[in-house]
């Protein structure tokens, strides 16, 4: 067996994937197509090639990425080595930061009932779903 080449550019998706942003490369593929993935600014397709030193920016669910490509991978491996791959920014972290405690502070005044409602509960619960029909 030989040792593996190294490489200058990896498939956009392929990255991606290898640097655990997503847990499939057809979920990085699907996401780069839908616009959530923008290379250097731009809308990029999932064939286009990445480089070291290209600013990626990721969005995911309700967080979004804005990192700098350090390295190159085409296997995924380990958490601790996909991290090696790229750097985010300071602001994008802070903004991240930000972003996950107004979520918190948002889910912080909802309690959730103790117990399964009985017969008249139930029957409230019904009676205020037929309102909201109207």
């Amino acid at each position: 067996m030989t040792a593996p080449t190294p490489v200058d550019s990896v498939r956009l998706d392929l990255w991606l994937w290898a640097a655990r942003f997503f847990r499939t490369r057809s979920l990085a593929k699907q996401a780069i197509e839908t616009g959530k993935v923008e290379v250097d600014g731009q809308r990029a397709k999932a064939s286009r090639s990445v480089r070291v030193g290209d600013a990626l920016k990721v969005t995911r669910g309700d967080e979004t990425f804005e990192i700098e490509v350090l390295g190159l991978s085409d296997q995924r491996g380990p958490a601790s080595v996909a991290q090696t791959l790229y750097v985010e920014s300071d602001a994008s972290k802070a903004r991240r930061a930000e972003t996950l405690a107004t979520l918190r502070a948002a889910r912080a005044g909802y309690q959730p009932p103790e117990g399964k409602p009985d017969k008249r509960a139930r029957r409230l619960i019904r009676a205020l779903g037929d309102i909201d029909a109207l």
